[in-house]
Order: C-alpha cells, then sequence, then structure tokens
C-alpha cells in the first residue's frame, strides 16, 4: 500500500467508529452518480471565512461529479454560531430548518450530537480548541479553519485530538490551503526526493495593509466576539491569525517545528483593540538553519506576502520526480483550464478521500504552525527568547510559559465568566 492509503478493512473500522454513513462511493470507489448517500454537513462558525468554507464544499462535491462522476452527495444538515442570527441566515441558504440552526457558546455542544459526518469549523479562533475536540470525540470528520488555537494548551489540545482522529480513522483537513496547491507541492517533492538539497535559510512574511484604525469602543462579551480580530484573546493578534500560513510553509519545508525564537514588535497606529502592528522574528530551527518571520498590518507601506528560502543546490537539468505529486489525480482546474485555487482545492480534496477511502489528517501540522506564531508573539510581547521544548513539551522547564492560557477563553465564555480586556492595553517588551 503506498502512503496515505489504508485498507478496506481499516477504513471501514474508522467509519464505523465515527457512525459514518456514506454509501456505496464510500466503500466500492467510483459509482454512478446519485448513487451515493448523501455525507451530511455542518458549519459551526458562520462568518465570512465559514460559509464560503461551507459552499466550496458543495462546490467540491459538483466538480468531482462534473470531472470523475464519482456520485458525492453533500447535505448540510445543521449550522451554529455564537450568534444565532448568522447561523440562521446561513442555515436558510442551504435548506437548514431553523431548529437545526444552532446560537451561543454551547450551541456547537448540539451540532456534535447531530447526524452529521463532517463538520466544518469556523468559529473565532479562540473557540477552535474544544470544537475540534468535541467534533472528534463525536467521530465526525473535520475540516477547521487556520489558526487552530490562540495559546500553547489550545495548539496542544488540537494535537492531542488529532491524534485521537488517527485512532478513529477520521480526516481532518485544515485552512491551511497551500498544502493543497500545486506549486507548493511540487516545491516540497522537489526537497523530499533530494532535487533542492535542505533548506539552509529563509524569509516568510505577511506584510499588508491596517485593519480598522478606528477604537473598538464599549465592550460587552458579545462586542468582543463580533470584533474578535483585534483582541489577542480571540485572534491570537495577526501574526497568528494571518500569518500562520507562511510559518506553515517554513515548518514543511524544512521538514520540523522551530526549537527556539526571539522577536520584537509593537504598536504604532492601529487604535483598535490590543494587537500589535508589526512583528519580526529570528526563528532557529534543528541544523542551525534560521528562518527570518516578519509581518505587518500598516497602510502605504511596501507589501510583501510570499517564502524565500535559500536551498543547498538547484535541480539538475531535466530532472523529473520520481512519483506523482500529492494529489495529482484529483482535479485542479475548471474545464477551461483555470486553476481552483487553495480554498477550493482543500474541500475537493477531502472530499476525494473520503470518497476512495484514504487517510488525510493534518491536525498536527496546523497545530505546530499555530504553536510558532504564539512563540514569536509571546517572544515579542515579554522580549525574552522562547524554546519549543518549554512551551509545548516540558511543562516543567517554565510552567508559567507552559501553562499560560489567554483569558478569557473558551470556557469562561461557556461558564459565564468573562471578563473583558481593555482598548489599547497591550504588552511592553521589558515591563510585560
Amino acid at each position: 500500500m503506498k502512503e496515505g492509503q489504508v485498507s478496506r478493512r481499516e477504513f471501514m473500522r474508522g467509519a464505523a467508529a465515527a457512525g459514518a454513513a456514506f454509501g456505496a462511493f464510500t466503500i466500492l470507489g467510483t459509482t454512478a452518480k446519485g448513487q451515493g448517500k448523501a455525507l451530511k454537513v455542518a458549519l459551526i462558525g458562520c462568518g465570512g471565512r465559514g460559509t464560503g468554507a461551507l459552499q466550496q464544499h458543495v462546490d467540491a462535491a459538483k466538480i468531482l461529479n462534473d470531472q470523475l462522476n464519482l456520485g458525492v452527495e453533500v447535505k448540510v444538515v445543521a449550522t451554529c454560531d455564537y450568534f444565532a442570527g448568522k447561523a440562521k441566515d446561513a442555515g436558510k441558504k442551504h435548506g437548514v430548518p431553523e431548529d437545526r440552526c444552532f446560537g451561543g457558546p454551547n450551541g456547537y455542544k448540539k451540532v456534535c450530537e447531530g447526524d452529521a459526518d463532517i463538520v466544518l469549523l469556523g468559529e473565532t479562533p479562540a473557540f477552535r480548541p474544544p470544537h475540534f475536540a468535541a467534533a472528534v470525540k463525536a467521530g465526525k470528520h473535520v475540516f477547521m479553519e487556520k489558526p487552530v488555537a490562540v495559546d500553547a494548551p489550545g495548539c496542544r489540545l488540537v494535537i492531542e485530538a488529532g491524534e485521537e482522529a488517527k485512532k478513529k480513522g477520521l480526516l481532518v483537513v485544515a485552512g491551511t490551503q497551500r498544502r493543497h496547491e500545486e506549486g507548493y507541492n511540487r516545491q516540497a517533492a522537489l526537497i523530499k526526493e533530494g532535487a533542492r538539497g535542505k533548506v539552509l535559510a529563509g524569509r516568510v512574511g505577511w506584510c499588508g495593509g491596517g485593519w480598522n484604525e478606528k477604537p473598538v469602543g464599549e465592550l460587552s462579551p458579545d462586542r468582543l466576539v463580533s470584533s474578535w480580530y483585534f483582541w489577542v484573546q480571540m485572534s491570537g493578534d495577526h501574526i497568528v491569525e494571518q500569518h500562520v500560513h507562511n510559518l506553515d510553509v517554513a515548518n514543511w519545508f524544512v521538514g520540523s517545528h522551530p526549537i527556539a525564537c526571539m522577536a520584537f514588535g509593537g504598536r504604532a497606529r492601529r487604535r483598535a483593540g490590543n494587537i500589535f502592528d508589526f512583528f519580526s522574528g529570528d526563528v532557529e530551527y534543528p541544523g542551525g538553519v534560521h528562518i527570518h518571520s516578519m509581518c505587518r498590518q500598516v497602510n502605504k507601506c511596501w507589501e510583501w506576502v510570499s517564502e524565500d528560502f535559500v536551498y543547498e543546490k538547484q535541480p539538475p537539468p531535466g530532472f523529473k520526480l520520481s512519483d506523482p505529486l500529492p494529489y495529482s489525480e484529483i482535479p485542479q482546474k475548471t474545464p477551461d483550464g483555470k486553476w481552483f485555487g487553495g480554498h477550493q482545492q482543500e474541500h475537493v480534496n477531502m472530499l476525494y478521500y473520503l470518497a476512495k477511502g484514504k487517510e488525510l489528517n493534518e491536525a498536527r501540522s496546523v497545530a505546530e504552525s499555530t504553536a510558532v506564531a504564539v512563540m514569536i508573539r509571546d517572544s515579542a510581547y515579554t522580549g525574552e527568547r522562547i524554546e519549543w521544548k518549554a512551551m509545548m513539551e516540558d511543562p516543567k522547564l517554565k510552567p508559567e510559559l507552559y501553562n499560560l492560557k489567554l483569558r478569557p477563553s473558551w470556557e469562561d465564555y461557556e461558564q459565564g465568566t468573562v471578563e473583558l480586556p481593555k482598548e489599547g492595553d497591550f504588552p511592553i517588551p521589558g515591563k510585560a
């Protein structure tokens, strides 16, 4: 068996554990259209990215049917959002009855108790760890947006739940869409086959414009959620919410998470919330490899969103990969030759892998990439050099770092113990 595949017996065991009721196409491969039983899909988090992901999931089934005749059908059976009105609006677009549209901080539990086979997670990042853990416990396949946490304890919970998903044979796909794009997979394959040698150094960045320079204003627990992006407790800061994409590529291409980092950053223009405007970090990987991480949200400045690496060597002329690229057998273009793009491709790949009974679990990779962003952020907030082992692996080295949980957390919302942060009260290195 090739890597990434499981036997029919193993898949059936996982499907039974998941409570999945797929149809003939899941077990037997391709069947005629309409013969497969519809996969039941639920959405938790009905903002712009969540509803976009749901539509891309529905579109992915159509793509697979039109181009491969797979007979994949999806039916949206539930929606959930902290704000019940958003859940109802999203549900209405997909024919979901109102009594299957849930709201409030505990609404996700009702979704996980339901009959969905797949759960898409797009709620506020601070809430994602418990949502993922609950979905896995309930035996659901999961697509979850990035980032998957806002602090180290949340990242570790996602890793733990991801390992449980493996045992249950559940698919887990993350919103780090570069891992599903042809160009990135080609470069990763060149590294894997030795054509580029090792990564020696590099830079990754997300430097773009600033968002909402006006203060958020008077806060309430609800207002904190609706303006989540501007609060470190909710988003993790923009380095975690946005720059995680580029850091994910660094981990992927280097082939490891970092061992330490030292960073700085600050807040110069932004008036909303309590997050920084910019970060710059020296991220140290095993073998003396250093990657420069940079991200900035300031208007009217040079913009750069990309990744550059220095490799040991160039591929020799005419070099050809010995194996097909990941996902190469899956449609990646429209009939007129236009690329779907990563946001769409990740859903096409997920449903294809479900239909073919293949393994796919991105929980650890996205959790570790999120943790790198958290590590750089906390180094910039404190002015201290932070080691991965102390933050993620050994609670005895620096308990205050290992156990550092941002508040208010998801538990505070579920228990009604939310204490609101103060706008403009941001960390000052050397004093915080």
